[in-house]
């Protein structure tokens, strides 16, 4: 089965979810930068280098943030038309929800954790991580943003017939499974438990 790995980075499908780290998953990567040795040099919103109906699964971790809201339903509709008919997309983005709870409390340029990149801040998950951007990586500036409702509806929106979410407040992130297809709820359940975390 193939893997379409969107936005990659310097990462594998080693990287991705227990579900598609097996053999049976081929990955091919994609991402913007070439530095990072992708398969395929390309953006979100123009993947015209993968053919219609051609992957079993998308996965993209923290990148539709990186769009701006119009493009948002450009990108859904290219995930749509690569995928087979039975294919699903697992995506995760930045959770607006909780990291403006802490807006709320004062907190905007506070350490809500630490990454390996070292800490972020709300400000970092609002608009991209400050560090990144400051030595001329603008691909990590963001420009839009969901909530669990919203990041499902907008999957609903564009067509994607089955959709599971999850939202761990803790760490700031949502997790979406969306199916191209309609999709029995117990199978739409198991899909779910061997791909988020």
């Amino acid at each position: 089965m193939k893997l379409l790995h969107i936005g990659c980075g310097i990462k594998t499908k080693t990287s991705t979810t227990r579900g598609f780290n097996t053999a049976e998953w081929e990955e091919i990567r994609l991402d913007i930068d070439e530095k990072v040795n992708p398969d395929i040099i390309g953006t979100m919103t123009d993947m015209s280098s993968v053919a219609t109906g051609s992957v079993d699964a998308i996965y993209s971790s923290h990148n539709i943030e990186h769009l701006y809201p119009h493009e948002v339903g450009i990108a859904l509709q290219e995930f749509h038309r690569v995928l087979k008919d039975d294919g699903f997309v697992m995506l995760t983005c930045p959770d607006l929800q909780s990291v403006c709870k802490l807006v709320a409390e004062d907190k905007l340029l506070d350490a809500a954790y630490n990454s390996p990149a070292g800490p972020v801040a709300p400000i970092d998950m609002l608009y991209g991580f400050r560090p990144y951007m400051a030595v001329g990586n603008l691909y990590m500036s963001h420009r839009s943003g969901f909530t669990q409702k919203t990041l499902i509806g907008t999957f609903r929106h564009f067509g994607f017939k089955s959709i599971a979410g999850a939202r761990r407040e803790a760490h700031f992130d949502l997790f979406c499974l969306a199916s191209k297809k309609k999709l029995p709820e117990d199978e739409l359940l198991n899909l779910s438990r061997s791909h988020f975390p």
